[in-house]
């Protein structure tokens, strides 16, 4: 692993631990349940700084210029990935019974989605950027710029739906008397009116104007765009700080192994002999699957109130076991090139 990529996992973790130590320090708060500066500061980067990033991925999208051969080999068998491993969870769960507590009913829905997420969305800009680019340059890095650019809007969206699908569930069986037109008004309400698929919408829509964002509106959706990636890495610290390692280690062990070993080999094999990839599309596909679960998956729980803990360990676990498996598949790609 060259010495760039290795100063920017340095750095994420430096960014990480600063957030521990403002949240042991309590400088921005006790974190009781009344004053969670780590929600807090989640909630912003979820209606405020990730919305502006995904509405202007999407309106300056330009699909002529996406090479979707590696689009295509990449998001299928992930989504595939994280259709399975969302339908083990649910398989797995124990929905509550009709009556009782409506928040452990939304929780039991919400888990299989939580998983999902943290066993397929990777660090795909703190970690992949620097890997991708000092490996394979400027050809690798277009490729690589492209899956990032859609990489959140397919994976939130699907499971944004996914997980409204279910909550809408858990209130009717909480209620017992919802109706299924109800459940269904509801949950298209839920999915649409949501800081993920809205501005993605709205981007698409604005996309097929084919007009080029105003100047003052574009350079304000960078600046809050910028904002996204050390906000997520500090909200880690701080959940660390307010929940520590301990909770969800088992699970999030088994997420990383997911995320790191099982993800890309499945790309490996859908790519190279599903799709027919080689070559630098290839690698770089590949890469883009094991690189270790990204800050999403934390905002994700957060939002749902599920696996807090268990996102936040499974995030420092896989970034730690990537330093391990990264040349792993660096050694199974030259091998095969």
């Amino acid at each position: 692993m060259s010495m760039l990529v290795f100063h920017k996992l340095l750095a994420i973790f430096v960014t990480v631990a600063l957030g521990w130590i403002a949240g042991r320090m309590r400088w921005l708060g006790q974190g009781s349940p009344g004053s969670d500066p780590a929600r807090t500061l989640s909630n912003a980067a979820f209606y405020i700084f990730v919305p502006a990033l995904l509405f202007r991925t999407t309106a300056r999208l330009d699909p002529s210029t996406m090479p979707w051969g590696s689009v295509v080999a990449f998001f299928v068998p992930v989504v595939a990935m994280l259709l399975v491993v969302y339908a083990v969870q649910r398989w797995r769960g124990r929905a509550p019974t009709a009556g009782g507590d409506l928040e452990a009913h939304e929780r039991a829905a919400a888990a299989p989605s939580a998983r999902a997420i943290a066993a397929t969305f990777g660090n795909s800009l703190q970690v992949g950027v620097p890997l991708v680019a000092g490996l394979f340059g400027e050809k690798g890095l277009g490729i690589h710029i492209a899956l990032i650019s859609l990489h959140a809007l397919i994976l939130l969206s699907v499971l944004t739906v996914l997980v409204e699908l279910d909550l809408a569930r858990a209130r009717a069986r909480h209620e017992a008397t919802a109706g299924l037109l109800r459940t269904l008004r509801v949950t298209v309400r839920n999915t649409i009116i949501h800081p993920v698929v809205l501005p993605v919408l709205a981007g698409m829509l604005w996309n097929v104007t084919g007009w080029p964002l105003p100047g003052p509106l574009d350079e304000t959706l960078a600046l809050l765009g910028t904002a996204v990636p050390p906000m997520c890495l500090v909200l880690i610290g701080l959940s660390l700080a307010y929940s520590g390692t301990g909770g969800g280690l088992r699970g999030a062990l088994v997420i990383s192994l997911l995320k790191l070993i099982a993800l890309p080999a499945l790309v490996l094999a859908a790519a190279y002999w599903g799709f027919g990839l080689t070559g630098l599309p290839l690698q770089v596909v590949v890469l883009m699957a094991a690189l270790p679960t990204g800050s999403n998956a934390l905002m994700f729980a957060q939002r749902y109130r599920v696996q807090e803990a268990e996102a936040t360990t499974t995030i420092v676990v896989s970034t730690l076991g990537f330093v391990l498996t990264a040349p792993l598949w660096l050694a199974v790609l030259g091998a095969i090139a």
